[in-house]
């Protein structure tokens, strides 16, 4: 075994993803529809922009390995009659904001945006823009799946604004697509690509996911080489999260066939070298992506977020989400809609905002929030002056955390400074372990009690 693969196996434990903090799990139903309106009737700062998210559930087929809410339907029409929950729900939240407020960003995902066909696509877009103010320069994303795409579908997309798409590729190997009911043929998603580079996306992402059945590293070194050969500008590689006991469907996937761990950590180490091979820069949390693009000028430039949505240009914007299941998110509070899409809709067709749980953040939330998002986001933090920043001697507030990173210095994941903490390169790859010293709620919880959590490698 590698010095690094014995790390990647060393560092394996369940943990957050932190898109949030505190995290889903600690969200609840205390939570309410009147503390939801309250906080966008309290939160309308002109200056302060708007992030618009679309969840769209429904999916032609099954993936076996979906940990998404969604609704696999040959029925159209369930689609057409969402849409129209979608629009009054907007309407009632744009009712509440302020016009000057202007969408920086706005992404669609699912399930598969791209079910709805190209008319209620621009119908979608149009029901956004009517309510919304969206900036002449909005970062505006969708994903998309291969299968069932066509021309006609990107075409909408682009006429719409939308200038950056997220291609669902998973793995090309045809005994990985047919063991997880995903067949999508090489030809078929190059051909979406050139049409999505033919109409102009400027920049396209491409997910893969690891640990997948019967994946192995000679099988995944060829889908690798072909799709680093397209050139994207992004990657987005997921670790597969086997959790049949929250995904029914999931038990669909012989276990049998699932790589073993010690496989999983080859495939870690082979994406991470191939990738630094060919050019792209490491993020962090399983995001590459070229050296000029603006995700890696936003961490050189210190001005990286991280929302519900991944990593963002755009920190201080609220979200405002739409859909079953999806969550909004403003400075002080998270919130999100019920995700039985029966249940929702009858929220919304009562004239209600469909809230189904929530969180407001205390000062400590919020402080943590910063430190970890600095951590994932900056790969560095200035103590001292964080701890001016908010009023805190920051080595004893966080005595905690302090006392554990040592060990991960002597692993070669951080280097502690006077005053300074710094992730490595190879600590980039151990992200969620780093963020995991400074999380409080992992700490209070006794180890039976806390959620369930995918693995970090």
């Amino acid at each position: 075994m590698s010095e690094f693969t014995a790390l990647l196996e060393k560092y394996s434990k369940p943990g957050p993803r932190y898109t949030s903090y505190p995290t889903a799990p600690y969200f609840h139903t205390g939570f309410t529809e009147a503390d939801w309106l309250r906080e966008l009737q309290d939160s309308q700062q002109p200056e302060r922009g708007l992030s618009l998210y679309a969840h769209i559930p429904f999916c032609d087929t099954l993936c076996y390995y979906c940990g998404c809410n969604m609704v696999a339907t040959h029925e159209y029409d369930k689609a057409e009659t969402y849409l129209g929950f979608i629009e009054h729900e907007m309407t009632r939240v744009a009712r509440l904001t302020d016009p000057r407020r202007r969408v920086r960003q706005l992404h669609w995902g699912g399930g598969t945006p791209t079910y709805l066909r190209p008319g209620d696509i621009r119908r979608l877009m149009d029901a956004m823009r009517s309510r919304f103010t969206i900036a002449e320069d909005a970062e505006m994303g969708c994903e998309a799946d291969p299968r069932e795409l066509t021309r006609e579908h990107l075409l909408a997309l682009r006429e719409s604004g939308f200038n950056r798409l997220s291609l669902g590729v998973q793995d090309l190997d045809e005994r990985v697509q047919h063991a997880v009911n995903r067949v999508q043929p090489e030809a078929m998603i190059r051909q979406v690509y050139d049409w999505a580079r033919e109409l102009g996306f400027h920049s396209i992402n491409m997910d893969l996911i690891v640990g997948l059945p019967h994946q192995n590293p000679d099988s995944f070194a060829r889908t690798l080489d072909r799709v680093l050969a397209w050139g994207p500008d992004r990657f987005a590689i997921f670790g597969y999260a086997h959790v049949p006991w929250m995904k029914k469907h999931q038990k669909l996937i012989r276990e049998a066939d699932l790589p073993s761990f010690a496989t999983r950590l080859e495939l870690q180490q082979l994406i991470h070298e191939r990738l630094a091979a060919a050019g792209y820069v490491n993020i962090g949390m399983d995001h590459y992506a070229r050296p000029q693009d603006e995700m890696v000028r936003a961490q050189r430039d210190k001005t990286l977020w991280r929302n519900f949505q991944g990593y963002t240009t755009h920190k201080d914007c609220d979200i405002y989400a739409f859909g079953a299941s999806s969550i909004s998110q403003t400075a002080d509070v998270y919130m999100q809609n019920e995700k039985n899409l029966k249940r929702y809709q009858e929220l919304v067709g009562a004239d209600h905002l469909p809230v189904e749980r929530g969180l407001r953040v205390t000062q400590e939330d919020r402080l943590r929030r910063e430190v970890i998002t600095r951590v994932m986001c900056d790969l560095e933090l200035d103590t001292q002056a964080f701890g001016r920043e908010w009023g805190i001697e920051f080595d004893r507030h966080f005595a905690d955390a302090m006392a554990d990173l040592p060990p991960l210095e002597a692993d070669g994941l951080v280097r502690l400074e006077p005053g300074r903490i710094v992730v490595t390169e190879l600590g980039r790859l151990f992200l969620r372990n780093i963020a995991m010293c400074f999380d409080a709620y992992l700490r209070q919880a006794a180890q039976d009690q806390q959620p369930r959590y995918s693995r970090t490698a």
